[in-house]
């Protein structure tokens, strides 16, 4: 299967991908929705509903199923992107189930039940685990990179920046820095393990920097810097 990339040069921003599958491909994808363009036999396109645990994660009904020599174009809205993995053998990372967007025929999942801890933070209970072979497609928000972990060093980490973490690292809920630096920022993970973890440069991160930018006044900057949680009351 061959995946291109086209970003609009427009000021909406989206992101199209066409994927073209050949004879004996085959692509679940579980955003169907955002399928706009389609070449092939229609019979080569096979919808079905989702397994009731994962209607749930996903808080989608309906998985569509593209099989053999066909073609189609999915677009993503501005701030979102797709990143292909190759999956080969066991993989000891963790993925949020809510952003697979695709996996392949070959792919298989099993669920991890997160400790309580984890669960808080990410408002998730469960993550997912991929093995066999094949694809899969994470939507992301800004520039994916991935950082390697210690066992003694930890990395301190954005809670909602991460993608995907190994099953083994070593998590705890922490703030770094002196009282100000803690008092103002977001949950971060602190991090220990074996292997690396994947990184978004997107998201909340983004949001607040443009309303940063955004004349609202000295005053008020000054407030939400300098009240603790300043940036939650005063808006």
């Amino acid at each position: 299967m061959n995946i291109t990339h086209e970003q609009s040069g427009d000021s909406f921003g989206a992101q199209a991908y066409t994927f073209e599958l050949g004879e004996h491909d085959t692509a679940h994808v579980l955003h169907p929705q955002q399928v706009i363009a389609y070449r092939g036999n229609p019979k080569l396109r096979s919808d079905r509903l989702l397994e009731i645990s994962r209607m749930m994660r996903k808080r989608k009904l309906i998985r569509a199923d593209f099989r053999g020599e066909c073609a189609f174009t999915a677009v993503l809205p501005a701030g979102f992107g797709l990143q292909t993995l190759h999956i080969s053998g066991g993989s000891d990372m963790l993925y949020d189930f809510r952003q697979l967007f695709f996996y392949t025929e070959g792919i298989e999942m099993k669920s991890r039940i997160l400790k309580l801890k984890n669960m808080l933070i990410t408002q998730d209970a469960i993550k997912m685990k991929f093995s066999g072979e094949g694809q899969i497609g994470i939507m992301t928000q800004g520039t994916v990179f991935q950082v390697e972990l210690h066992e003694k060093e930890p990395l301190y980490v954005n809670a909602g920046s991460i993608l995907a973490y190994p099953e083994n690292a070593r998590l705890d809920l922490a703030v770094y820095g002196n009282h100000l630096a803690s008092q103002h920022m977001n949950y971060h993970w602190k991090m220990t393990g074996r292997g690396h973890v994947l990184l978004q440069a997107g998201g909340t991160r983004s949001q607040e920097l443009r309303e940063h930018m955004e004349d609202d006044g000295l005053v008020k900057r000054i407030l939400r810097e300098a009240i603790p949680f300043g940036n939650v009351f005063i808006k």
